[in-house]
């Protein structure tokens, strides 16, 4: 009997907690348009995976009548799951108590699965949905932060970090989303701010909404700080599912492979870019020309879209894939694309995915606008990223490959361990037209004809410079390859890079520019 009472006792507690702040409180969060926790927990999860801990911690707050205040789970739920049958661990803090505000058991309770993820090497998921620092708990509120702050960091570059933003997330917690690999974000339910409207009216006397402010489609297209952009929540889970398949659990281990399939027939490599320069074209028709099942998982898609970066697959393994977009300012360099690469080459080095690029760019973009922004500092992030990498690094020159930009876009001399150029490719300084005007601007004023004559040298400059074979016979390319070839040396060169190695000298750690 006295077990019984027990296990009845026990039911009864773990009860009142799964109510989290109660029927109102979770009514309200249905009104908002929201899941509640446990519900996106066991929408994200293989079924019956999930396995709770800390259910029973609550607050130790005593000011301002908290001693009164019961607090189920502090506001926030922590546990192990696993997704496609891979282990992860998780946190989502729970709007129905006390707003999901973070005190100290609740910064204790996420700091707990942060260093069982890191102890145990595998993937950590945070779902934020908090209305910031539990003001109650003064200081206590700050430190909890801190302690997040330093754990992302620690754990960066060792464990895949995932956060999915599903309502607020205000002022110093949003540092924590910026500091992992990967933020999801779902529209019309995201929030992420510094400081809120109501602080900017104060302030500034300027009037603005959350949604303006701090958004899903703000932070998609205009800040970059997300990575993925949702309709909804269960768009939002779908997607965290495909890119946990393409990751690897750790940095000692490389992603998963799968069954191999070859492109669809509908992506024809040789009918996608144009003969002519001057024509854009989609690249990631390029990509899924060649990558497996012409599947490809684009990542801010939204953001810095000159550039395009993803998770494909070649033979079944993981691959990263790093390309100018023609369609967009004929796929330049600038300040937030640079950025974009730089940081994804740095993900797919630090987890052992072997890069593939495909270049087509005429440099980086010129102006004032661009030099006042530190083009150059954000430029220089790229061929940090790339002579940085030790991982297989597969790159083909289809188009333009001009000045800077040829340089940085993976070129032989950032140590790419492949460089393949169809003879559409153009490696030079500058382009063909501009380099004419300035070698031969004298014979061009003082011809008779000048259009004639600078037609003229426009086209021996690009019989003499704008191909691919003086590169090549200098060994800066390796092969000059017919476009369907590209697939099959692709696959031949990262099933030959599999074993590389690099000696690097010993030092603490580069100093990139940030």
């Amino acid at each position: 009997m006295g077990l019984k009472r027990k296990i009845l006792e026990l039911h009864k507690k773990r009860e009142a907690v799964l109510k989290g702040g109660g029927d109102k409180a979770i009514e309200k969060q249905a009104a908002m348009g929201k899941m509640t926790a446990r519900e996106r927990i066991i929408s994200l999860c293989d079924p019956d995976s999930f396995h709770e801990y800390d259910l029973f911690v609550e607050h130790e707050a005593r000011d301002f009548d908290m001693d009164k205040k019961v607090l189920h789970g502090d506001g926030v739920i922590i546990g192990t799951g696993t997704i496609h049958g891979a282990p992860v661990c998780l946190f989502a803090q729970d709007f129905t108590v006390a707003g999901g505000s973070l005190g100290m058991m609740h910064a204790r309770k996420i700091t707990k699965i942060m260093d069982h993820a890191l102890k145990m090497k595998v993937p950590l998921i945070g779902i934020n949905d908090s209305g910031g620092a539990r003001i109650q708990e003064g200081v206590n509120s700050l430190a909890g932060y801190g302690e997040i702050f330093f754990r992302n960091t620690l754990s960066s570059g060792v464990i895949p970090q995932i956060s999915v933003i599903l309502g607020p997330c205000a002022g110093g917690a949003v540092y924590s989303p910026a500091l992992t690999d990967f933020v999801f974000v779902v529209d019309k339910i995201s929030k992420m701010f510094i400081t809120g409207p109501e602080v900017i009216k104060t302030v500034l006397g300027e009037e603005i909404s959350m949604e303006d402010l701090g958004g899903a489609r703000v932070h998609s297209e205009i800040t970059g700080n997300a990575h993925f952009f949702a309709k909804s929540e269960a768009e939002c889970f779908n997607q965290i599912k495909k890119l946990v398949s393409f990751i690897p659990w750790n940095n000692m281990k490389k992603a998963a492979r799968v069954e191999p399939r070859e492109p669809k027939p509908e992506y024809k490599i040789s009918d996608i870019v144009p003969g002519d320069p001057r024509q854009p074209y989609d690249i990631r028709d390029v990509i899924k020309a060649i990558a497996d099942d012409s599947d490809f998982f684009e990542i801010q898609e939204m953001w810095a879209s000159n550039m395009v970066i993803g998770f494909g697959r070649m033979n079944g393994e993981t691959i990263g894939f790093v390309a100018n977009q023609p369609l967009v300012l004929a796929g330049v360099l600038d300040v937030d694309s640079s950025d974009k690469a730089a940081r994804f080459i740095r993900f797919c080095n630090a987890f052992n995915i072997p890069i593939i690029t495909l270049v087509d760019l005429p440099g980086y973009l010129p102006g004032i606008d661009q030099e006042h922004a530190g083009v150059i500092r954000h430029g220089a992030k790229v061929l940090y990223a790339y002579s940085e990498a030790t991982v297989a690094k597969m790159t083909v020159i289809l188009r333009k490959a001009y000045g800077g930009g040829y340089i940085a876009m993976s070129s032989r001399h950032l140590r790419a361990d492949f460089v393949f150029a169809w003879p559409t490719a153009e490696i030079a300084v500058m382009g063909p037209e501009g380099a004419a005007n300035i070698i031969f601007r004298k014979e061009i004023m003082e011809s008779k004809d000048p259009d004639k004559t600078r037609k003229q040298k426009v086209k021996e400059y690009k019989e003499k410079f704008a191909n691919p074979y003086v590169a090549a016979a200098r060994g800066y390319v390796d092969s000059v390859i017919e476009p369907e070839e590209t697939r099959k040396l692709l696959l031949h060169a990262i099933e030959v890079s599999g074993n590389k190695s690099v000696f690097l000298p010993n030092k603490k750690h580069g100093i990139p520019p940030f």
